[in-house]
């Protein structure tokens, strides 16, 4: 009995999960990084809470639409190419068909070869078989506008709940430390999770998101020290 091959491909996920991880990151690292700019400019509880929230609804608001808006611009321009492909299969076939062939033969299937292959894909799915061979798309790499809006807007809002947890709960006087600190833990946790996620290692993602954090917020500390000694 032959051996059943058995494999689990993780594309799938690289629509939600690349929405699921910018948002996370861009919650934990501009609200984390306004929560510390302003603790460094002022003494206040309360401005460092209001800037914290206002920052988790306009960041969230603004990821969503973002999201939105760019995914929409890629749907649309993946709709108008399918349309093309439509409108070109039905008036040139020949053209197509040709087309096709010549893909297969780049990709090192020899010419009598490559024709037969094109002819039965074609006769068996030609819209199809031209979307997925000539312009690369997929069920899995298809834009989804709606699903990036949303998952990006959730994942920001809990990100940058993080830091405004941390504010809370940190003395006055440790503010800008243990928000740092527990951000930048959180990034880093993030960053392995989302790598794992993905199937990649996790060194290289989790190092990257944390430096990145780091300068992200020490710039904010700085300035709002400047901007508070000037004011």
């Amino acid at each position: 009995m032959r051996a059943v091959h058995v494999e689990k491909h993780l594309i799938s996920r690289i629509g939600w999960l690349r929405a699921a991880v910018l948002g996370a990151n861009d919650g934990i690292i501009s609200t984390a990084s306004l929560v510390v700019g302003v603790a460094a400019a002022s003494t206040s509880a309360k401005d460092v809470l209001v800037a914290g929230v206002a920052g988790l609804v306009a960041g969230a608001m603004s990821m969503a639409a973002g999201e939105y808006v760019s995914v929409s611009s890629q749907a649309d321009t993946e709709a108008a190419d399918l349309a093309r492909e439509r409108l070109e299969l039905a008036t040139q076939p020949e053209a197509e068909l040709e087309e096709l062939t010549q893909i297969y033969v780049g990709r090192g299937v020899e010419p009598a070869l490559a024709r037969q292959v094109a002819e039965q894909m074609t006769a068996k799915d030609a819209f199809g078989t031209h979307i997925r061979d000539e312009l690369g798309l997929s069920d899995h790499t298809t834009a989804q506008p709606v699903q990036a809006a949303l998952t990006s807007a959730v994942t920001f809002a809990a990100g940058a709940a993080l830091p405004l947890v941390l504010a809370l709960v940190a003395p006055k006087a440790m503010t800008s430390w243990v928000v740092s600190g527990g951000s930048l833990a959180c990034l880093a946790a993030l960053g392995a999770i989302g790598a794992q996620a993905g199937g990649a290692g996790i060194v290289r993602p989790t190092l990257r998101v944390t430096f990145w954090g780091a300068v992200a917020m020490g710039a904010s500390a700085l300035i709002g020290s400047w901007v508070g000694h000037a004011v």
